[in-house]
């Protein structure tokens, strides 16, 4: 799958995909799931078509994290681009 954004700061919404959220460095698309037990918000990496489920509890959890913690998850040497999945 290949999808290009354009430049500008409009909001992205690709037919059959959704929502994206895209930079220079990743592209996912952002929709809610409610077949599960409760909503969760569902993610999917256009790059890999990898998807994750996050509850309000992850959700908060994000929010709550401490700067310093949020910048080691955003290290791609510790779990992206290593060719495992």
């Amino acid at each position: 799958m290949s999808i290009e954004l354009g430049g500008d700061d409009a909001r992205v919404n690709v037919t059959g995909v959704g929502p994206v959220i895209g930079s220079e460095f990743a592209q996912v698309s952002v929709n809610f799931d409610d077949e599960g037990n409760s909503p969760r918000l569902r993610l999917e990496d256009l790059r890999t078509g990898r998807v994750r489920f996050l509850d309000a509890l992850e959700l908060e959890t994000i929010v709550w994290l401490p700067e310093g913690r949020l910048v080691d998850l955003l290290d791609p040497s510790a779990d992206r681009w290593r060719g495992d999945e």
